[in-house]
Protein backbone atom coordinates (compact mmCIF):
# COMPACT_ATOMS: atom_id res chain seq x y z
CA UNK A 1 0.00 0.00 0.00
CA UNK A 2 1.51 3.69 -0.90
CA UNK A 3 1.90 6.00 1.92
CA UNK A 4 -0.62 9.15 1.60
CA UNK A 5 0.87 12.17 0.11
CA UNK A 6 1.05 15.05 2.37
CA UNK A 7 -0.72 18.22 1.65
CA UNK A 8 1.67 20.93 -0.46
CA UNK A 9 1.66 24.49 1.13
CA UNK A 10 -1.34 25.87 -1.71
CA UNK A 11 -3.10 22.91 -0.54
CA UNK A 12 -3.16 23.80 2.87
CA UNK A 13 -3.25 27.44 2.43
CA UNK A 14 -6.75 26.15 0.31
CA UNK A 15 -7.70 24.49 3.32
CA UNK A 16 -7.10 27.33 5.99
CA UNK A 17 -9.08 29.64 3.87
CA UNK A 18 -12.29 26.73 4.00
CA UNK A 19 -12.42 27.85 8.07
CA UNK A 20 -12.70 30.79 7.54
CA UNK A 21 -15.02 31.37 4.56
CA UNK A 22 -17.54 28.34 6.09
CA UNK A 23 -17.11 30.21 9.46
CA UNK A 24 -16.79 33.75 8.94
CA UNK A 25 -15.54 34.17 12.17
CA UNK A 26 -12.62 35.03 13.88
CA UNK A 27 -10.64 33.01 15.78
CA UNK A 28 -7.33 32.55 17.60
CA UNK A 29 -4.56 30.67 16.68
CA UNK A 30 -4.77 27.77 19.49
CA UNK A 31 -8.35 27.37 18.24
CA UNK A 32 -7.06 27.48 14.26
CA UNK A 33 -4.45 24.96 15.19
CA UNK A 34 -7.03 23.03 17.02
CA UNK A 35 -9.31 23.42 13.53
CA UNK A 36 -6.42 22.70 11.12
CA UNK A 37 -6.07 18.83 11.26
CA UNK A 38 -9.79 18.49 10.75
CA UNK A 39 -8.71 19.58 7.19
CA UNK A 40 -5.82 17.77 7.01
CA UNK A 41 -3.38 20.15 7.80
CA UNK A 42 -1.24 19.12 11.18
CA UNK A 43 -1.59 21.69 14.32
CA UNK A 44 2.45 22.64 14.24
CA UNK A 45 2.62 23.72 9.73
CA UNK A 46 -1.30 26.12 10.84
CA UNK A 47 0.83 29.15 12.13
CA UNK A 48 2.95 29.04 9.38
CA UNK A 49 0.04 28.55 6.65
CA UNK A 50 -1.98 31.37 8.35
CA UNK A 51 0.91 33.78 8.55
CA UNK A 52 1.45 33.15 4.80
CA UNK A 53 -1.88 34.27 4.38
CA UNK A 54 -1.96 37.15 6.28
CA UNK A 55 1.30 38.30 4.31
CA UNK A 56 -0.65 37.74 0.67
CA UNK A 57 -3.48 40.06 2.36
CA UNK A 58 -6.16 36.82 2.38
CA UNK A 59 -6.64 36.91 5.80
CA UNK A 60 -6.73 39.77 8.12
CA UNK A 61 -5.06 39.79 11.57
CA UNK A 62 -5.45 42.11 14.22
CA UNK A 63 -4.82 42.82 18.38
CA UNK A 64 -7.68 42.66 20.74
CA UNK A 65 -6.70 43.77 24.22
CA UNK A 66 -3.93 41.11 24.82
CA UNK A 67 -5.48 38.63 22.15
CA UNK A 68 -4.57 38.57 18.46
CA UNK A 69 -7.63 37.79 16.42
CA UNK A 70 -7.54 36.32 12.41
CA UNK A 71 -10.43 36.33 9.80
CA UNK A 72 -11.28 36.37 6.58
CA UNK A 73 -14.48 36.78 4.68
CA UNK A 74 -15.31 36.06 1.17
CA UNK A 75 -16.24 39.28 -0.01
CA UNK A 76 -12.71 40.65 1.39
CA UNK A 77 -10.86 37.56 -0.60
CA UNK A 78 -13.21 38.79 -3.50
CA UNK A 79 -12.18 42.19 -2.99
CA UNK A 80 -8.30 41.43 -2.57
CA UNK A 81 -8.85 39.63 -6.08
CA UNK A 82 -9.99 42.46 -7.95
CA UNK A 83 -6.97 44.48 -6.52
CA UNK A 84 -4.40 41.72 -7.79
CA UNK A 85 -6.40 41.42 -11.44
CA UNK A 86 -6.08 45.90 -11.50
CA UNK A 87 -2.56 45.34 -10.89
CA UNK A 88 -1.62 42.54 -13.44
CA UNK A 89 -3.47 44.49 -16.10
CA UNK A 90 -1.54 47.71 -15.39
CA UNK A 91 1.30 45.74 -15.44
CA UNK A 92 0.61 44.24 -18.74
CA UNK A 93 -0.48 47.63 -19.96
CA UNK A 94 3.00 49.13 -18.93
CA UNK A 95 4.30 46.09 -20.49
CA UNK A 96 2.98 46.66 -24.06
CA UNK A 97 4.02 50.01 -23.99
CA UNK A 98 7.26 49.65 -23.09
CA UNK A 99 7.43 46.85 -26.42
CA UNK A 100 6.07 49.61 -28.40
CA UNK A 101 8.63 51.85 -27.41
CA UNK A 102 11.46 49.47 -27.98
CA UNK A 103 10.17 47.88 -31.87
CA UNK A 104 10.31 51.94 -32.64
CA UNK A 105 13.77 52.76 -31.43
CA UNK A 106 14.90 49.46 -33.12
CA UNK A 107 13.66 50.60 -36.02
CA UNK A 108 14.99 54.09 -35.61
CA UNK A 109 18.46 52.20 -35.12
CA UNK A 110 18.18 50.36 -38.29
CA UNK A 111 17.66 53.52 -40.27
CA UNK A 112 21.07 54.12 -42.32
CA UNK A 113 22.52 50.42 -41.86
CA UNK A 114 21.08 48.63 -43.87
CA UNK A 115 23.12 46.12 -45.50
CA UNK A 116 25.33 47.93 -48.93
CA UNK A 117 28.59 47.92 -50.75
CA UNK A 118 29.72 50.67 -49.00
CA UNK A 119 28.82 49.06 -45.56
CA UNK A 120 30.43 46.09 -46.31
CA UNK A 121 33.68 48.10 -47.36
CA UNK A 122 33.52 50.05 -44.40
CA UNK A 123 33.24 46.84 -42.19
CA UNK A 124 36.02 44.89 -43.76
CA UNK A 125 38.10 47.97 -43.31
CA UNK A 126 37.42 48.07 -39.66
CA UNK A 127 37.86 44.83 -39.19
CA UNK A 128 41.55 45.11 -40.99
CA UNK A 129 42.63 48.25 -38.72
CA UNK A 130 41.51 45.91 -35.62
CA UNK A 131 44.10 43.45 -36.78
CA UNK A 132 46.82 45.61 -37.88
CA UNK A 133 46.19 47.06 -33.96
CA UNK A 134 46.66 43.72 -32.65
CA UNK A 135 49.69 42.90 -34.31
CA UNK A 136 51.27 46.17 -33.63
CA UNK A 137 50.56 45.73 -29.33
CA UNK A 138 52.10 42.34 -29.93
CA UNK A 139 54.91 43.73 -31.84
CA UNK A 140 55.06 46.38 -29.13
CA UNK A 141 55.51 43.55 -26.40
CA UNK A 142 58.72 42.32 -27.73
CA UNK A 143 60.31 45.43 -26.96
CA UNK A 144 59.28 46.17 -23.66
CA UNK A 145 61.97 45.25 -21.83
CA UNK A 146 63.46 48.29 -23.99
CA UNK A 147 60.95 50.42 -22.56
CA UNK A 148 63.25 53.68 -21.19
CA UNK A 149 60.56 53.90 -18.64
CA UNK A 150 61.76 50.31 -17.17
CA UNK A 151 65.59 51.72 -18.08
CA UNK A 152 65.02 54.07 -15.28
CA UNK A 153 63.12 52.42 -12.42
CA UNK A 154 65.62 49.91 -13.12
CA UNK A 155 68.27 52.96 -12.62
CA UNK A 156 66.46 53.78 -9.41
CA UNK A 157 66.67 50.19 -8.00
CA UNK A 158 70.06 50.32 -8.25
CA UNK A 159 70.53 53.33 -6.29
CA UNK A 160 68.20 52.21 -3.46
CA UNK A 161 70.65 48.56 -3.53
CA UNK A 162 73.91 50.66 -3.39
CA UNK A 163 72.32 52.85 -0.93
CA UNK A 164 71.28 50.07 1.09
CA UNK A 165 74.38 48.06 0.74
CA UNK A 166 76.54 51.35 1.98
CA UNK A 167 74.49 51.24 5.24
CA UNK A 168 75.21 47.31 5.51
CA UNK A 169 79.22 47.85 5.16
CA UNK A 170 80.15 51.56 6.46
CA UNK A 171 81.99 51.83 2.69
CA UNK A 172 81.81 53.98 -0.53
CA UNK A 173 80.69 51.05 -3.10
CA UNK A 174 80.85 51.18 -6.89
CA UNK A 175 78.12 49.80 -8.83
CA UNK A 176 78.00 48.10 -12.74
CA UNK A 177 76.66 45.74 -14.24
CA UNK A 178 78.35 42.28 -14.37
CA UNK A 179 78.98 42.73 -18.51
CA UNK A 180 81.01 46.07 -17.69
CA UNK A 181 83.71 44.34 -15.14
CA UNK A 182 86.84 42.89 -17.02
CA UNK A 183 89.62 41.55 -14.68
CA UNK A 184 90.68 38.22 -12.96
CA UNK A 185 89.69 37.34 -9.64
CA UNK A 186 92.10 36.47 -6.97
CA UNK A 187 91.14 32.96 -4.58
CA UNK A 188 89.51 35.06 -2.21
CA UNK A 189 87.28 36.91 -4.28
CA UNK A 190 89.33 40.55 -4.94
CA UNK A 191 90.17 41.59 -7.91
CA UNK A 192 93.37 43.22 -9.22
CA UNK A 193 94.27 45.82 -11.54
CA UNK A 194 90.54 46.24 -12.22
CA UNK A 195 89.43 47.67 -15.69
CA UNK A 196 85.90 49.35 -15.53
CA UNK A 197 83.77 49.77 -19.21
CA UNK A 198 81.63 52.48 -18.66
CA UNK A 199 78.86 52.25 -21.80
CA UNK A 200 78.56 55.99 -21.82
CA UNK A 201 82.65 56.86 -21.22
CA UNK A 202 85.72 54.82 -21.72
CA UNK A 203 87.44 55.16 -18.36
CA UNK A 204 90.48 52.33 -16.99
CA UNK A 205 90.82 52.74 -13.24
CA UNK A 206 93.60 50.38 -11.07
CA UNK A 207 92.51 49.36 -7.80
CA UNK A 208 91.92 47.02 -5.38
CA UNK A 209 88.32 46.09 -4.07
CA UNK A 210 86.67 43.18 -3.23
CA UNK A 211 83.77 42.21 -4.94
CA UNK A 212 80.68 40.68 -4.00
CA UNK A 213 76.84 40.25 -6.30
CA UNK A 214 73.25 41.43 -5.46
CA UNK A 215 70.60 40.70 -7.36
CA UNK A 216 68.05 43.11 -8.08
CA UNK A 217 65.05 41.41 -9.87
CA UNK A 218 65.93 42.11 -13.39
CA UNK A 219 69.67 41.81 -13.63
CA UNK A 220 72.84 40.81 -10.93
CA UNK A 221 74.89 44.15 -9.89
CA UNK A 222 78.50 43.91 -8.75
CA UNK A 223 79.52 46.01 -6.03
CA UNK A 224 82.88 47.21 -5.36
CA UNK A 225 84.04 47.57 -2.06
CA UNK A 226 87.23 49.85 -1.06
CA UNK A 227 89.53 47.40 0.51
Amino acid sequence: MSKKRGLSLEEKREKMLQIFYESQDFFLLKELEKMGPRKGVISQSVKDVVQSLVDDDLVSKDKIGTSVYFWSLPSCAGNQLRNVYRKLDSDLQNSKNRHAQLVEQCQELRKGREESEERAEAVADLKAVEQQHNELKVELEKYRDNDPAAFEAMREAIAVAQASANRWTGSTLYAFSPFSLTGVLSERGEMESLVLWNVTFHIIITMHVEVFGVYTGKENICYLRDL
